[in-house]
């Protein structure tokens, strides 16, 4: 039986008449989209629609996942919100803190041993608040979740930006802030701007060597990292309903990589096959009795382009393999167009790392494919050239393909298994190179490939491709090669070929596991004790943020004006800095270390006005918190895409920095700085971004009448004495404005219960 089966029983009791409201107050056909949202308002009556990328609104999501990375800010922020239970069904994950090094079981005692501490204190802070633990092994928290939590027709939020992963099963699944996960948990409201839609209607059926994970990558190609921002993607077609819930589950996950909200698909006979090979027949029962409500209406499909806001068609039967990259996720080459770019490009064609697995592509069916490559690859006598990892995406699934022989085939070929574990999508990662700062090539199953994001090495040229495509690159050791067109030499001096790929969505045998890594917490949370030292450099105790104090903000010093892609990695970095997850002081020494310097052209080198030298970012901060004066931060467009974390909002505000200025935000960031109380501010000229100089002394004015719509005004005061004025824009509803006067979220939570 599945969890919280009396929840979801409950949804699907009300959901056919909250969409028949809805529908009657739209006037109109709805997609599968609006029918969960609409289902999920937290003021059920409904007398006026919403308008979608303009008005926000409150949901009432069904439950909370959280990664051991962001849970522990999250549950250090929900410890002081003063609730005795979290007040809708919450996970935690360990995930993150296990670092791929040697292989699966070394690496995972290591991480248990070295964060301890950490694991400790989330296994008893979710004992005592009514939280489902996952230990460290159980597996990535995504696959997991689909696995065991995600149902059709749903509600989630989780403090990971792909969180849409649950997609996959019909799930409205979005990746927020910790600050986010507190509210739900504490049982406020959660609130956001209605979606827009984006239609991706899918006609034909994936054949030889394309994969889900193509159609991603080519929609990636199509909409850019930031083309989905503010919308929802639903796929929709007969090409749909022939993909793999897995198979549907990557896509959504890697909807992140384009800025989506979220991205999901229609209950489907694939879903419910999912659903009974993981052992929940009992949610497939109740969601084929409102199948009607998990699809959209048949004049939706019947006519796409009246009821979305964009429609992109796509063909599978004519979709390549693709490979994207390097150094970000929506530089899409055709396989077939792929060895000419590295040529004409000067990217380095030998390969030196294959990786497959992570979040994104971690199924049964994945390894199972990748696994008929590397068979073909021992059957043919054929040597791997460049090193091979896998990553399992959880303990069921590690466990099913040790059981069928997969990893035995793996070891044959020489690769290693690491933990079930994020691993080296994240930066966790101790790679093995003598020389860790050459320009090289890897590619890998994951999700991002944004500098340094893997290894922590700008020159390492990362591309991303479906497991299959990696393990044939792999074999080969050259990115030039085309496994559909070009042979190899083995080991005799014979050229052989591969055949296509084979795979199986779901175990013929079913899946099995010994252990799948799950405690469940105490009936009665009240005695339990969560313990932090006071001198632990892994886990620190909030003190609330300060209120604004009723005035303009003047006499800010401008900290860094960050040039070109700032994402949440250039902001607050992962791979080493993942320990100090728990202890924000510690972690802000990470600050902006990523980003370029406009002035510069550097990273992590800005110029103090204090003492005219040039220092960290940090450092330099951290000089004028001391002195009592704020700063800003100015940066360019899409600032902040990438990971849902909030320490890269919670920093700069821990730091003193008042305000952050922009071209444009990508949305989980913009939303994590309201819920700080930082001013999260846009050009409305972004040619004003010429403007700031290096030795400004910039003001806020307009804060005495912050309103929504209504802008603020920046005034420069250049160091040779001239001034300049222009407008600033922001998103700031009257909520969001109370947020920021009390000094974050937290600090109205706190005296909604008298804490």
């Amino acid at each position: 039986m599945a969890f919280d089966i009396e929840m979801i029983k409950a949804l699907y009791a009300r959901m056919p008449e909250r969409v028949a409201t809805a529908r009657q107050v739209l006037g109109r056909p709805m997609t599968l989209s609006e029918k969960i949202l609409y289902a999920h308002l937290w003021d059920s009556s409904l007398s006026t629609p919403f308008t979608r990328g303009k008005d926000y609104v409150d949901f009432a999501p069904d439950r909370v996942a959280m990664q051991d990375a962001t849970a522990q800010m999250a549950l250090l922020q929900f410890m002081q919100a003063g609730r005795p239970k979290v007040a809708v069904p919450s996970t935690v994950h360990c995930d993150h803190l296990i670092q791929a090094k040697v292989g699966a079981k070394e690496d995972l005692t290591n991480a248990v041993t070295q964060s301890k501490e950490v694991f400790d204190f989330l296994s008893s802070v979710s004992n005592k608040y009514g939280i489902g633990f996952w230990k460290p092994g159980a597996g990535i928290i995504h696959q997991v979740v689909l696995e065991n939590y995600a149902f059709p027709g749903g509600m989630m939020i989780g403090t990971d930006s792909h969180t849409p992963n649950a997609g996959g099963l019909g799930m409205v699944a979005i990746g927020v802030g910790g600050a986010d996960a507190c509210d739900v948990m504490a049982g406020l409201a959660w609130e956001l701007k209605m979606p827009k839609l984006i239609g991706v209607k899918l006609t034909g059926k994936l054949s030889g060597w394309t994969s889900a994970k193509d159609v991603i990558l080519w929609v990636a190609g199509q909409l850019t990292v930031k083309g989905g921002t503010g919308a929802i993607v639903e796929y929709f077609g007969e090409g749909a309903e022939s993909l793999s819930a897995t198979g549907k589950g990557t896509i959504c996950n890697m909807g992140a990589e384009i800025g989506a909200t979220t991205s999901i698909f229609a209950y489907d006979p694939k879903m419910a096959e999912y659903l009974k090979g993981t052992g929940r027949a009992d949610v497939a029962e109740l969601a084929d009795g409102v199948a009607g409500y998990l699809r959209s209406d048949d004049e939706v499909y019947a006519d796409p382009a009246a009821y979305y806001d964009q429609l992109i068609e796509l063909d599978l039967s004519t979709l390549e393999p693709h490979i994207n990259g390097p150094f970000t996720p929506d530089l899409a080459w055709p396989l077939s167009k792929f060895a000419q770019a590295v040529k004409e490009n000067n990217w380095p064609a030998e390969l030196e790392v294959g990786l497959i697995g992570s979040c994104t592509n971690s199924s049964y069916e994945d390894i199972s494919r990748a696994a008929s490559l590397a068979q073909q690859a021992v059957d043919k006598k054929l040597k791997a050239k460049a090193e091979y990892t896998i990553t399992p995406g959880s303990e069921l699934v590690r466990f099913t393909i040790e059981r069928d022989g997969f990893i035995d085939i793996f070891d044959t070929m020489g690769a290693v298994v690491m933990a079930n574990a994020c691993g080296p999508c994240i930066g966790q990662w101790a790679r093995h190179t003598s020389d860790p700062t050459k320009k090289n090539s890897i590619i890998t199953s994951f999700n991002r490939n944004f500098k340094a994001r893997n290894d922590g090495n700008p020159n390492t040229h990362a591309f991303v491709a479906s497991p299959e495509i990696v393990t044939a690159f792999a074999i080969a050791g050259d990115l030039t090669f085309n496994p559909i067109t070009d042979t190899l030499l083995n080991t005799d001096g014979v050229a052989v070929k591969f055949d296509e790929p084979q795979g199986l969505e779901l175990p013929p045998r079913g899946f099995a596991v010994d252990d799948a890594g799950y405690q469940a917490p105490a009936a009665d949370g009240s005695a339990v004790q969560v313990i932090v030292s006071p001198t632990s450099d892994r886990l620190q105790l909030l003190a609330p943020f300060t209120a604004w104090e009723g005035t303009d903000v003047t006499g800010l010093k401008l900290l860094i004006k960050a040039k070109g892609k700032c994402t949440t990695d250039h902001i607050s970095m992962a791979g080493p800095w993942l320990k100090f997850r728990g202890h924000l002081d510690n972690i802000s020494n990470n600050l902006l270390i990523g980003a370029t310097n406009f002035f510069n052209e550097k990273a992590n080198e800005v110029k103090s006005q204090l003492t005219g030298e040039v220092g960290t970012v940090p450092g330099t901060q951290r000089g004028y918190k001391a002195a009592g004066i704020g700063t800003i931060v100015v940066g360019d467009e899409n600032y902040g895409e990438g990971s849902s974390r909030e320490h890269a909002a919670m920093e700069p505000r821990h730091l003193g920095v008042r305000a952050i200025l922009v071209k444009s935000f990508a949305r989980i960031h913009e939303t994590n700085l309201k819920k700080q109380g930082m001013l999260a501010l846009t050009f409305a000229d972004p040619a004003d971004y010429d403007k700031i100089l290096e030795d400004d002394t910039i003001d806020i004015v307009g804060l005495t009448e912050f309103a929504p719509g209504k802008q603020l005004t920046i005034v420069l005061n250049h160091a040779d004495g001239t001034t300049e004025t222009f407008p600033v824009n922001h998103t700031y509803n009257d909520a969001q404005i109370e947020w920021f006067k009390a000094g974050g979220a937290l600090n109205i939570i706190r005296a909604s219960v008298g804490a």
